[in-house]
């Protein structure tokens, strides 16, 4: 059998058997073990989806299972025996061995715990100082499905009394650094091989409200709130089944692109995540707001409040009287009945539901009048039938509460100046002439907020229509049941008309045995958006640039209130008033738990001495991380016009890496044509990392958010910075 290590010259004390020998007998049973799982895998995957495809229900859980399965499958695929991220010693000698995923051996033994499970807790969590009951921890690097580098750390007792660790292994930082210091690929990766005693703090924090994980940049404040994303999913049973899930919420396009492996990786494939313009239908098109005072008024919690008075013009009681005519009588409705129906939808009833809560109530009153309910009187659900294709009704309605659209809803307020008036009457007129616009035009990002509001309002008129065709087809689904039992109730009764199965049969007399016996595949699914909500979870990259009515958004989607929410006040482009408690707590969010990450995995120090005197001009209190590694390479100056040939060169030289240029411009430059090479915006770099940044100097970078913007594009870098001017040589 060909080793397990392959462990470099310059690390070839770390090769002696006595060191690995356990390992490699480990490691061993584990591959021989996925070799086992892979075709259990493909077995029970064929089978279901050779089973029967079903409707409804039935169809929903052969998916899921067929989900669970690929999902499972492809996870063991892509690490194979690197799933094993390494081993943790107890005092008592033996070792257990963590892994991306629980593995059990073919006789039970287990084989790997999964690094979310408490059982693998101290690897992670374990120091010197509280070692946890561990005397000795190993992480392994792996490349290839080899191992090229391991470390061990004793956390208690002399090392000497442990026979597979010598003065070769204890090298603390070794697999750290080696990571940190590896080519970018573009793809942001886990850290589970490297992550840090308070960082996987924050990931196993319970979820009780909102948490907040503050850090400067490169603390890993994002890697860390996705861990928590697939922690939670596997530690709180409130995520799972019917308890929404967990969604994450990113600044941009290119972010979702950089974590979309991080989730997968961590043995979550169910994560739901999007950009905040894709919780909107009309994200996908909206432009950016030119003008800032009508974007920090569309911001503001004012105008989501507004939504709510904009609604209620629409649900008046009408003044008139109607005749409704029905077969058994014609029943007339003036104002205390249409106040009376007016007022059946409870508070928080969307508009659209609201309005067939009317439509129920008038045929209440309605059926009232004629009888329902009299020995003689007619069916309640015939005379509701009547009562909603009655057309004189449905154009009163029509009128009164008429189906309304989210997007006409908000135009009429930036185009009907009456109407803003009395909606928002604290704007002043200055400020509402701000918000005007002479007639349709396309939606920019500030208003997708207002449009969320008022859809959430205004409800899905076609939910109601499902409510009550699956209503319909339950009902039809109980007579046929009502006739299968009466059929089993005259067969259960012998000649003399004795029933024989007492217990049997008066169980399917009851409604809760009936029920038992619908079929639930004859059902209407529900429907709908699944970025909708709600979720259990919802986690919050870059939130310190979300505004009130962002947030708005947000909440809606999550009424737990449990949120983990990531971000760098410093890095806020518009002024971060307060702190992160208070900031929340003004959303809607009080009672914070606020974590803080203060050394930076990412930026070497020769960059971030660089940067951190750009982010203290303009914001003094800045909490600039301190770098735990250094390059011994300076800030470079590249003239702008040698920048192409500068480039060329990198990457000549650089067969591994990404390049990034950056600036407010949006690509002015000629550059070489690479895979490797992007050219993005400071807000569009926000988020991730390069080994090579190229920050190109001119307009663009001046005032405080400029300086902003150049300090988180000085921080992308975790290799080289260029400065790259405008001088000719």
């Amino acid at each position: 059998m060909n080793s397990f290590f392959a462990l470099p010259a310059p690390r070839s004390a770390k090769s002696d058997p006595r060191l690995t020998r356990a390992d490699e007998a480990h490691l061993a049973a584990i591959a021989a073990c996925l070799e086992r799982l892979d075709d259990e895998l493909t077995h029970g995957l064929a089978e279901a989806r050779r089973g029967p495809g079903g409707t409804g229900q039935s169809a929903m859980d052969r998916d899921q299972e067929v989900h669970r399965l690929t999902a499972r499958l492809r996870l063991l695929r892509r690490f194979g025996v690197e799933a094993c991220l390494g081993r943790m010693t107890a005092a008592d000698g033996s070792a257990t061995y963590v892994g991306r995923t629980g593995l059990l051996g073919a006789d039970g033994t287990r084989l790997l715990v999964d690094w979310r499970t408490p059982a693998a807790e101290g690897f992670f969590a374990a120091t010197r100082a509280e070692p946890r009951g561990l005397v000795a921890r190993r992480r392994y690097r792996w490349v290839r499905g080899r191992v090229v580098d391991y470390s061990d750390e004793v956390l208690h007792g002399d090392p000497a009394d442990l026979p597979d660790v010598s003065a070769a292994t204890l090298d603390d930082d070794s697999a750290l650094l080696a990571g940190l210091g590896e080519s970018r690929t573009g793809r942001m990766r886990d850290v589970l091989t490297t992550i840090a005693a308070d960082q996987d703090a924050i990931v196993r924090a319970q979820a009780r409200g909102p948490l907040v994980v503050d850090g400067g940049p490169g603390t890993g404040k994002t890697v860390v709130a996705l861990h928590r994303a697939a922690y939670l999913l596997h530690a709180d049973p409130r995520l799972v089944g019917g308890g929404g899930g967990v969604l994450v919420v990113g600044p941009h396009a290119p972010y979702l692109a950089y974590v979309e492996d991080v989730l997968p990786g961590l043995g979550e494939e169910s994560v739901a995540t999007c950009t905040l313009d894709a919780l909107v239908a009309e994200g996908a098109t909206a432009g950016p707001e030119t003008d800032p005072v009508a974007a920090g008024f569309k911001g503001s919690s004012a105008l989501v409040e507004a939504i709510e008075p904009a609604v209620r013009l629409y649900e008046e009681p009408p003044t008139e009287r109607l005749d409704v005519a029905t077969p058994w009588g014609e029943v007339t409705l003036g104002r205390a009945r249409w106040a009376r129906a007016f007022a059946a939808p409870d508070p928080g009833t969307s508009h659209a539901e609201g309005r067939e809560q009317v439509l129920d109530e008038v045929a209440t009153i309605v059926g009232e009048e004629i009888g329902v309910g009299d020995l003689d009187g007619p069916d309640a659900s015939a005379v509701g039938a009547v009562v909603r294709a009655d057309p004189g009704l449905r154009e009163v309605l029509g009128r009164a509460w008429p189906l309304l659209e989210a997007t006409d809803l908000v135009g009429d307020l930036w185009e009907v100046p009456a109407y803003l008036r009395h909606c928002a009457p604290s704007l002043t007129e200055e400020e509402r002439r701000a918000l005007r616009r002479p007639g349709p035009q396309t939606w920019t990002t500030a208003d997708l907020p207002l449009l969320d509001a008022a859809r959430h309002r205004l409800g899905d008129p076609d939910a109601a229509r499902r409510r009550r065709r699956a209503a319909a087809t339950a009902a039809r689904e109980r007579a046929r049941v009502n006739e299968a039992v009466d059929d089993l109730v005259s067969a259960s009764r012998g000649d003399s008309g004795e029933e024989y199965g007492v217990g049997l049969v008066s169980m399917l007399r009851a409604e809760d045995g009936q029920s038992l016996l619908v079929d639930t595949d004859a059902l209407d699914p529900a429907g709908g958006d699944r970025l909708a909500g709600p979720f259990g979870h919802v986690v919050v990259d870059e939130a310190q640039e979300l505004t009130d009515a962002q947030w708005a958004m947000v909440l809606r989607r999550c009424p737990s209130r449990r949120l983990t929410v990531v971000g760098d006040r410093a890095q806020a482009r518009e002024p971060f008033v307060g702190s992160w408690a208070e900031r929340l707590a003004r959303v809607g969010l009080p009672g914070a738990d606020v974590r803080t990450l203060t050394v930076n995995y990412r930026t070497p120090a020769e960059i971030m001495e660089a940067a951190a005197p750009v982010i203290r001009a303009v914001v003094p209190d800045a909490s600039v991380p301190t770098s735990v590694r250094s390059t011994g390479t300076p800030v470079l100056d590249v003239p702008l016009n040698d920048l192409r040939a500068w480039l060329e060169d990198w990457l000549a030289t650089h067969a591994e890496g990404t390049a990034c240029v950056v600036s407010p411009l949006s690509s002015p430059f000629d550059l070489p044509d690479s895979p490797r090479l992007r050219t993005l915006t400071p807000t569009l770099a926000k988020g991730l990392e390069f080994d090579l940044v190229v920050l190109v100097e001119g307009p663009g970078w001046d005032g405080a958010g400029g300086a902003v913007d150049r300090y988180v594009a000085m921080t992308r870098a975790t290799q080289t910075l260029v400065l790259a001017g405008t001088a000719v040589t």
